[in-house]
């Protein structure tokens, strides 16, 4: 598999909810300068995001949809994963991800959720 589609697969194992309750797991690919810009606007950093998905208060018991899934790789050791989750019965949110590696292991380091209508085009 290639570098992009490693990550790929790494951030889309943080929409499941056997990988979202376990601290270890998010820990292991959450960089350790991790910040996320959630859909609600809240800031959270790596404490903060392993906290809230171990407590389950971000984590639902169904796993979190992903379409429109790209990868690019910007330089040797950062990729950009854009994608559109939905949970069930939610609205859509534009997602963005900023992924870069550090002593060979991919890590997620930056990523923004956006409400979106994606419905109607302008999402």
């Amino acid at each position: 598999m290639d570098e992009v589609g490693m990550v790929v697969e790494a951030e889309l194992s943080l929409l499941r909810p056997d990988v979202r309750s376990s601290a270890q797991a998010v820990e292991a690919l959450l960089d350790p300068d991790f910040v996320e810009v959630g859909a609600s606007g809240r800031r959270w950093d790596r404490p903060a995001m392993v906290a809230a998905l171990g407590s389950g208060e971000i984590t639902d018991p169904e796993p979190i949809q992903a379409t429109e899934v790209a990868g690019v790789q910007l330089a040797d050791d950062l990729v950009h994963v854009t994608y559109v989750s939905r949970r069930t019965g939610g609205a859509p949110v534009r997602r963005s991800s900023l992924w870069r590696r550090t002593d060979g292991t991919w890590r997620l380091y930056y990523h923004q959720g956006t409400p979106a209508d994606v419905a109607s085009g302008n999402g």
